[in-house]
Formats: structure tokens, C-alpha cells, sequence
């Protein structure tokens, strides 16, 4: 299957600024000699407006947006038998322990990923320490989770189903247990893994969720406009683009996700206050690493709120404050906010197709399958 990729999945012409006529009206009765006079002038369809930055201006900031992140593991062959298990088994409440909870539980796919809550509740209404994260574009990040524990959406795939507060199931026989009870998935799984051994496994069932979560990309205005479109961006969007790069947030916001290409310090000019989560720390142990983070996206950055590793954040221009300060060393003012929300509001992109992302019919369970567990 081809490669989803963000900014090369569709083509894009530059829009001319083509002709525009005017409406016509039947003059009324003069003589012969007289012509009939032409249309008022504000009768005439306008001439689109300029756009803020010239095409040379455009190049070097678009730049910014191309490159790939470094040691990013390579995307596989996913194939549609992959994907279509792969949407399944992310509306599958099976996959937890008590029945209840599914990925789209916490990652919306009709919500832009998340759940738009600070914390995610999970088995028994428990909440973790971390904000749930848009699955949304997620196949170009540097590695996956606020600290950047799992390399791949394969590995981060398998984490939330063994983890106490989120899908709780007790180890990876549970896991392949349900699923092997459930004839329509036995064969699924063979079908979409006819090589090896045993089809039904832990490693296949995550295989399958990153499959499919590779095809959830989000084309926006942006794309357009980096494809030659200029005019998919208002003047004050472009202004804002400029302002984005020129202050410096593409140091940490870049790629094609708008970032989820590198590890950043919380506070790289001035301390954030009260930060107590360690960050990448805890994943590598290095004391280095305390209180780094895998930059997030900023795609679809818009409806993706609350903010930060906490959702401690609840609006968009205060979240632009607070990186200017403590990530720029900058006091931005009022017109450079509003610039800088306008550019970040025109990511936010296109959902997929509701037949790809909605809920598919699930097969029911049997005598086989374990029960809900609510302990």
C-alpha cells in the first residue's frame, strides 16, 4: 500500500487570478444613435487581493515545513487487510480489561484524536498523569509519548492495553485470548498476516492499529498554501507565518507535523513554574533529559485543547504566550498573538471520510471470550 504521506498525498496547482465579466442588463429603448451604455463599474466581479508575500518570501519560509525528523524509523508496507483490522481493533472495548474502554475512548477520531479533556479516564474512571495526545499525523513523529518511550506506533500501539490505568489488561495472553475467541477475528488476522506462525498476537493486533493509524492524516489550507496556492492563507495568516518563524518557534515546530520532531526542554530560556513531571527522564533515566519532551503537532492545534503534557492550558493565545516567554524569551504583544493564533488555526485539516473513521461493525463475542472484568 502506498506510504500516507502529509504533504505529498495530493497535487496542487498555483490559482491564476482568471477573468471575471460583468452581468448584462437589455438597455433601455434610445435612439438608434445613441450605444447602450456599458455596466456600472460595481457590477464587476473584484479582482482577488494580493497576498501579503511575495514567492521568494513564501520559498524560504515553506522550507521550514519539509524536512523529515532524523532517525525517524521507516514506515512500512501497510496492506488494506492491515488497515481495515486496524480501524476494528481501534473501536474494540475487548481490548480492556472490564470491556469499557477502547482507543477512540480517549482519541476521538470524529474529535481530532483527542478527548479534549486535561486527563483521559481509563479502567475504573482512573486518570493518568499525561494528556492524551492527538493520534492525528502521528506516523511522522521522532518516537511516540510525551517522552518519547515507544520508537514506533507499533510500540506505543501495545502500551495503553497493558497499562493499569488505561486499558488494564493483565498481560498479552489476555490480549490474544479475547481476540482468538472471536472466529471473524481469527480469520482477519490470517488474512491480514499470512506469513509466520500463529496470525493472533499482540504484536500482530498493534501492527494493525499503526497501520491504520497511518492513514490518519489531515490535509489543511496550509498544505495548499506550501503546494503554490498562496492565496489559501489571508494576509493576516501569512503574517503570522512570518511571525512564527521569525521568532523562532520553528526551532521546535517544524517538519511536516509542525512538529513531534525533537526533544525540547519546558523552559528553555526561564524555568516553567511548578513543573514536577521529569519528561523524557523517565523514560531514559539520563539526567539530561529531565524535563524534555517530544514537541508536540501543532496540526489541528485549534481543536486539539487543553495544552501541555498536563492539560494545564485551556485556550490557544495563552498557550502562544507562555512559549514566547519561557521557550523565546519574548513578551509578544496583542498583534503579534492574534497573528500567530490566525496562521495556527489555518492547520487545522480535513478529517477523513466518516466510513474511514467511524466505529465498523464489531463481531460479537462467544462462550470463549473472557468476560468483563470491573476489578
Amino acid at each position: 500500500m502506498t506510504r500516507n504521506r502529509l504533504l505529498l498525498g495530493f497535487t496542487l496547482s498555483v490559482m491564476g487570478t482568471g477573468l471575471f465579466t460583468g452581468c448584462e442588463r437589455s438597455p433601455d429603448k434610445a435612439p438608434e444613435a445613441k450605444p447602450a451604455a456599458p455596466a456600472p463599474v460595481a457590477e464587476q466581479a473584484p479582482a482577488p487581493k494580493p497576498t501579503a508575500l511575495d514567492a521568494a518570501a513564501v520559498a524560504k519560509l515553506a522550507s521550514h515545513f519539509f524536512q523529515a525528523p532524523r532517525n525517524q524509523a521507516p514506515l512500512p508496507d501497510d496492506t488494506a487487510e492491515q488497515v481495515a483490522l486496524g480501524r476494528m481493533l481501534f473501536h474494540e472495548p475487548r481490548l480492556s480489561k472490564n470491556h469499557d474502554v477502547s482507543c477512540n475512548s480517549c482519541h476521538g477520531l470524529d474529535t481530532f484524536g483527542v478527548d479534549n479533556k486535561a486527563l483521559s479516564e481509563g479502567h475504573k474512571k482512573q486518570k493518568g498523569s499525561r494528556n492524551s495526545p492527538t493520534v492525528y499525523n502521528a506516523a511522522h513523529y521522532i518516537a511516540q509519548f510525551w517522552d518519547g518511550r515507544a520508537a514506533t506506533l507499533e510500540a506505543q500501539a501495545e502500551g495503553p492495553m497493558m497499562n493499569p490505568v488505561e486499558m488494564a489488561m493483565p498481560d498479552a495472553k489476555r490480549v490474544e485470548a479475547t481476540l482468538s475467541s472471536i472466529p471473524e477475528y481469527s480469520t482477519r488476522f490470517r488474512t491480514a498476516f499470512p506469513k509466520g506462525g500463529k496470525p493472533v498476537t499482540l504484536a500482530n493486533a498493534a501492527r494493525a492499529l499503526a497501520a491504520f493509524e497511518r492513514t490518519l492524516t489531515t490535509p489543511s489550507r496550509f498544505d495548499r498554501f506550501l503546494a503554490g496556492e498562496h492565496v489559501a492563507l489571508s494576509a493576516q495568516e501569512q503574517r503570522g507565518l512570518e511571525a512564527f518563524v521569525t521568532t523562532g518557534c520553528t526551532t521546535c515546530h517544524n517538519g511536516p507535523a509542525v512538529g513531534g520532531s525533537s526533544f525540547q526542554k519546558l523552559g528553555l530560556v526561564e524555568a516553567y513554574p511548578a513543573l514536577t513531571d521529569a519528561g523524557r527522564f523517565d523514560a531514559t533515566k539520563n539526567e539530561d533529559d529531565r524535563g524534555y519532551f517530544r514537541v508536540p503537532t501543532l496540526r489541528n492545534v485549534e481543536m486539539t485543547g487543553p495544552y501541555l503534557h498536563d492539560g494545564s492550558v485551556k485556550d490557544l493565545p495563552t498557550m502562544v504566550r507562555l512559549m514566547g516567554r519561557y521557550q523565546l524569551g519574548r513578551t509578544l504583544k496583542d498583534g503579534e498573538v492574534d497573528d500567530l493564533v490566525a496562521f495556527l488555526k489555518s492547520l487545522t485539516g480535513e478529517l477523513p471520510p466518516t466510513e474511514r473513521i467511524s466505529a465498523p461493525p464489531l463481531p460479537p463475542s462467544t462462550k470463549r471470550t473472557p468476560k468483563p472484568d470491573p476489578s
